[in-house]
């Protein structure tokens, strides 16, 4: 630990982080319960609509395809000029396109409306990141990391538990307009409490603090070009993350999308008895990420690679996933079904969060909003097949399946992640910027 690490924080750092992990954790509850409003509704929005399974794999998947094509861009445009402004303009969309699914009237409105909400939530996670470049030190960063990745898990857990009861008394549509206002007002917040740092003038205690190791530049003044983007593919880091982060997202996303209604029709629970049941693995899965942050902190300050360490934390959660996937999809008791599944998704939770500090710890400071959202187009892209091949292996079989392939993508993903994720990307100079696929 270095000294710098070991003095207390100062007080105005202090505030900015505390006020900047609160509205992070705000905004993320938000982004996943309107992400999840859909499955939650997925028995009702059928019937109203005439909908047949592989339909709603594709309607459940549209989200995706936009989210994921968006995080290539996105990623960029946050570290060229900052998370406040993207973010802020993110939440209204995404607000907006969500109360515009509760007016739809057929299929198609109902593909574009989820195709904007992909495009307006794209900004959150990057921006997440690149927020805790800006007020954390690189050795504490797995802490916040896990705090705003424990919002995934939390959004998706009280949907289903708030949602059912308002679909169930008011109809489908009023939990989309209702989520979509509250999503308005956590945008105005955002854009009227948070600040990048380089609003702020800070001393010379407070630029210490946060540069933590001697040898990291913190806060990069440079603006990011389209080289500098363009250059992170050309190291094994980065393909090994994309790859590796498609199999955790695949499988953490046949849950979160299907998981509602796996639990109707393959376990045959009541619309009111799978809100609770589909809740409590979600509640694992927010410890999973808190644990995941705090423990991936602890065992990187104690290691000489941060990014080994984290990259390690990935690898064994994915492994974990695979495990409890299998019992899961092949026991009779709903019980140890959902016990199950309440482990995978505790693991799939803390692989992501490890997943977020891996990309802190692997990009230089200047392009970790990049590097993160690259990571997450392939996790997203995995996030967009697998509502859709979910659904069709469900039509044309069983969920059995289904969910045997997603246990074997998951594998290969943490394969991806243990052997070409070696070292961290270096900072730009004209030697390091022509090694090809060496990290």
């Amino acid at each position: 630990m270095s000294e710098n690490q070991a003095q207390p924080v100062p007080r105005r750092i202090r505030r900015a982080q505390t006020v900047a992990l609160a509205l992070l954790m705000v905004s993320g509850i938000v982004n996943y319960l309107d992400r999840g409003t859909l499955a939650v509704a997925n028995s009702s929005i059928r019937s109203s609509l005439g909908l047949s399974l592989g339909e709603m794999g594709l309607l459940l998947s549209a989200f995706s395809w936009s989210y994921a094509m968006c995080q290539l861009p996105v990623g960029g445009l946050v570290d060229r000029i900052g998370p406040r402004r993207l973010l802020g303009v993110g939440l209204i969309v995404w607000s907006l396109a969500q109360a515009a699914g509760g007016f739809v009237g057929s299929f198609g409105a109902f593909i574009v409306a989820r195709i904007v909400l992909g495009i307006g939530e794209a900004p959150q996670y990057p921006s997440a990141a690149r927020v805790v470049t800006n007020w954390f030190p690189l050795r504490a960063r797995g802490t916040p990391t896990g705090i705003y990745n424990a919002a995934s898990p939390l959004g998706t857990a009280l949907a289903p538990l708030c949602l059912s009861v308002l679909i169930a008394s008011l109809g489908w549509r009023a939990a989309f307009v209702g989520t979509g206002a509250i999503g308005l007002v956590v945008a105005l917040v955002w854009l009227a409490l948070y600040r990048d740092p380089e609003a702020l003038r800070l001393n010379d205690e407070e630029r210490r603090y946060l540069a933590g190791d001697a040898d990291e530049t913190h806060i990069a003044h440079r603006r990011l070009s389209f080289a500098d983007w363009r250059r992170l593919f050309s190291y094994g880091t980065t393909w090994g993350m994309l790859l590796g982060f498609f199999g955790s997202v695949y499988l953490n996303w046949v849950y979160l999308t299907w998981l509602p209604g796996y639990l109707t029709i393959e376990r045959h629970m009541s619309l009111m008895r799978t809100g609770f049941a589909a809740s409590v693995p979600f509640l694992c899965g927010f410890i999973g990420a808190l644990v995941a942050g705090w423990f991936s902190d602890l065992i990187t300050k104690r290691s000489r690679s941060a990014v080994a360490s984290r990259r390690n934390a990935v690898v064994i959660t994915m492994l974990g996933m695979v495990v409890f996937t299998i019992p899961a999809a092949l026991v009779q008791s709903n019980t140890i079904a959902l016990a199950c599944i309440s482990v995978v998704i505790f693991l799939a939770n803390a692989a992501s969060a490890c997943s977020w500090a891996l990309a802190t710890a692997a990009a230089p400071p200047d392009r970790v909003a990049s590097l993160g959202a690259i990571q997450n187009f392939g996790g997203f892209l995995g996030g967009a097949l697998a509502p859709i091949l979910t659904g069709y292996i469900a039509q044309a079989w069983s969920f059995v399946p289904a969910l045997l392939t997603a246990a074997g993508i998951a594998f290969a993903g943490a394969l991806a992640y243990l052997l070409l994720v070696r070292k961290p990307i270096p900072e730009q100079d004209g030697a390091e910027a022509r090694t090809v696929l060496t990290a």
